[in-house]
């Protein structure tokens, strides 16, 4: 590495400890996935079993293990709470920005790497996405350096960049699951139809590939199987195929979802990354070969997951490494001048910002006239409206936070307007920074106060009694988080019905939403109603004497 690439290197290693690292702790983990994931981390510590992955004490065949086993190495370190939780990604994140750069440096120079790298730093979700508690920052990282050494290994055949490829692609699976093959096999796929079906790697090297996904991939399952968990493993791939087939959870949506998450959720590196899809006749053969992959990765990842009919916002994930690589290609062609500037470019840039600035700038303004919302009965979800009633301290200034947005990237298409491209360009970038972090410290903690903080905030609150508490009527895993849940020695405690009509042994507590109150007065006349709060109502059974 030269000195110059190497010291880019450090800065953006300690550039991105600053962005990532801080406020990790500063909100609670969100329901379902940052908490699912961080209860089998908690469960693993606490059982010191550490192959099994458990989910209330019970089997989990969702997931496999790495990313779990990298948040309970993380809890063992700095403790079981949302920071440890979120660290790994953090970590993820900080390589991610090196890792791009790098790639970026040798594909171009260090002018291009260092736009991808502040593209993909400060574009929304995936800035976002390296302070959660989420799998996929690591997965998608995996997949996308499988596939990186393996266009390296299509350029000259390299059979160290093969296997580098092969473990990768292979981690990937360990860390979610047999779609990393899958995406894998399609982007293979398409790039052998677009080369007209020539032979892109030899037999035996195809053969050896698979031989060797399989066997880290595997790894997990293959324990599995001989330790006795068959029905793990079934269950596992049961899931998979369901999650493709059906809407889990609700979690559906329609198929152009998924387009207009990258398109706003992405901003600003998404509309840069309309002008990359450009070809350059300047670029090498190399420069172009990269391209196509990337274009493909990116159509691959976004078909799929328009087709699954589970849609949930980080299925698409994996299109950040595309699709910041062409944004970062429309603004290196941009400042080059080899693209010109276009009218579109600065409507849709100053439309978004003023969709997602006006957003930011309304939540405190609701919280204000909310009394009026209510009394209007615009609100139709009964526990939407008492949401809506939870007291959250605004300050009353956090509608800067969308201003900033919004007359920042105003400002700066007016530089670009006057011809000062580059410039008006890193400062698009720079404003949507600030507003990201703002909103992740600001707004991200009141707007969880409306939706689950009065279920946590009781969860907490028996973290020291000898109890079993349970949910009704709608899912979760806050509860076995946050109450600090340990092992039961009796076995009836897992099931629900034995808690709510059954002989206990201990006090038993429930939390429902308002929706089911009425059901349960009905069913289950020997649940004490504590209290409501926010939507939630809490409740208390005890044994007989």
């Amino acid at each position: 590495m030269k000195t110059s690439a190497f010291r880019y290197s450090i800065l953006i290693v300690l550039g991105a400890i600053i962005l990532f690292v801080p406020f990790l702790g500063a909100v609670h983990l969100f329901d379902w996935d940052e908490i699912n994931f961080a209860e089998c981390a908690r469960e693993m510590l606490v059982t010191h079993d550490y192959f099994s992955v458990k989910i209330n004490f019970q089997p989990f065949w969702e997931k496999p293990p790495i990313f779990i086993w990298m948040q309970a190495l993380s809890m063992a370190t700095f403790g079981i709470n949302e920071f440890a939780a979120r660290l790994p990604n953090a970590v993820c994140g900080i390589i991610t920005l090196v890792l791009v750069f790098n790639i970026g440096r040798k594909l171009y120079d260090e002018r291009f790497g260092l736009v991808w790298m502040l593209a993909f730093a400060a574009s929304f979700l995936p800035h976002f996405y390296f302070k959660s508690g989420i799998i996929d920052p690591w997965f998608n990282l995996f997949i996308f350096s499988g596939i990186y050494y393996f266009i390296l290994y299509s350029n000259n055949r390299s059979l160290q960049l093969l296997l580098l490829s092969a473990l990768f692609i292979g981690l990937g699976v360990l860390t979610k699951g047999p779609v990393a093959v899958l995406v894998f096999g399609l982007c293979f796929g398409v790039y052998w139809i677009l080369t007209r079906f020539k032979q892109v790697m030899p037999v035996k090297h195809m053969l050896l590939y698979a031989f060797a996904v399989a066997a880290v991939g595997g790894l997990w399952f293959l324990m599995l199987f001989l330790t006795g968990h068959n029905e793990i493993i079934q269950e596992f791939f049961l899931y998979q195929v369901r999650l493709f087939n059906t809407q889990d959870a609700g979690h559906g949506g329609p198929f152009y979802y998924h387009w207009l998450v990258l398109l706003i959720g992405c901003f600003p590196m998404s509309v840069f990354a309309l002008r990359g899809f450009k070809s350059s006749s300047s670029d090498t053969p190399y420069q172009k070969h990269f391209k196509r992959w990337m274009m493909i990765l990116f159509w691959v990842v976004l078909i799929l997951f328009s087709i699954v009919k589970t849609k949930i916002v980080h299925y698409s994930s994996l299109c950040y490494f595309p699709l910041s690589f062409m944004g970062a290609y429309g603004i290196y062609k941009l400042i080059n001048g080899e693209l010109r500037w276009k009218k579109v470019t600065s409507i849709l840039l100053m439309s978004i910002a003023s969709i997602i600035g006006l957003t930011i700038s309304a939540l405190p303004f609701i919280d204000k006239y909310k009394q009026k919302i209510i009394d209007a009965n615009i609100v139709k979800d009964k526990f939407g409206l008492e949401n809506l009633k939870a007291t959250v301290q605004w300050t009353g200034f956090e509608w800067l936070i969308g201003a900033l947005l919004i007359v920042g990237v105003g400002v700066m298409l007016v530089l670009i307007n006057r011809g000062k491209t580059k410039w008006g360009i890193v400062g698009i970038f720079i404003i949507s920074l600030l507003t990201v972090n703002l909103s992740s410290v600001v707004i991200a903690p009141r707007i969880e106060q409306y939706s689950q903080a009065a279920a946590i905030e009781f969860y907490k609150s028996l973290q020291s009694k000898d109890c079993y508490v349970e949910t009704y009527g709608f899912k979760s895993y806050a509860h076995f988080f946050y109450s600090d849940k340990q092992l039961q020695s009796n076995s009836n405690s897992y099931n629900s019905d034995w808690l709510l009509k059954g002989d206990i042994d201990k006090p038993a507590y429930f939390v429902s939403k308002i929706t089911t109150r009425g059901e349960i007065n009905e069913k289950y006349p020997e649940l004490k109603e504590l209290y409501r709060k926010n939507g939630f109502v809490f409740w208390l059974r005890l044994p007989k004497k």
